[in-house]
């Protein structure tokens, strides 16, 4: 994961760069969350909660704070009842930016795994001490990088 929007810029302009002036192929994914913090499901957050060892406890707390949540909607102007909301992260909870890292990280865990067991291949950046790249990470935004190859295309648009 990056830490500053621009190091996740500046890596793909070097990726590209490189690739234009070295003639290597490389290919670029956009994953783009479809709101993002609708559709977080609260299960999934929890197990992965549970995959990174937070205590039982905590992982109640959580819930407690997340699925306990109600809204109503305006209706010309008048509330209607309020409703139990069954996913998502509510907009403005301090809390939901960093649940929804939570969330993000099992797409990491993802292509790490993947890249490990070889289906996706990153992309080299480097001449002398090259490093393979395969995904960055900012917020809601996910760039994959790699070699051109069918099993790379198949393995991003399989996410």
């Amino acid at each position: 994961m990056i830490y500053n929007q621009f190091d996740g810029i500046l890596i793909v302009n070097e990726a590209v760069d490189e690739a234009r002036k070295t003639k290597k192929e490389l290919v670029l994914f956009k994953v783009d969350f479809e709101k993002a913090n609708d559709s977080v499901d609260w299960g999934y957050l929890d197990a992965v909660m549970g995959r990174m060892s937070f205590p039982i406890l905590w992982r109640k707390w959580i819930k407690e704070c997340i699925c306990t949540a109600l809204a109503s909607v305006l209706v010309n102007g008048n509330p209607t009842d309020e409703f139990p909301l069954e996913r998502g992260l509510r907009q403005g909870d301090p809390l939901s930016p960093f649940l929804f890292l939570l969330a993000a990280e099992g797409l990491n865990v993802l292509m790490q795994a993947i890249v490990e067991n070889q289906f996706f291949s990153g992309y080299s950046i480097g001449m002398q001490n090259p490093i393979s790249v395969s995904h960055l990470q900012f917020a809601d935004d996910t760039l994959l990088l790699g070699t051109k190859s069918w099993a790379t295309v198949r393995c991003g648009l399989f996410l």
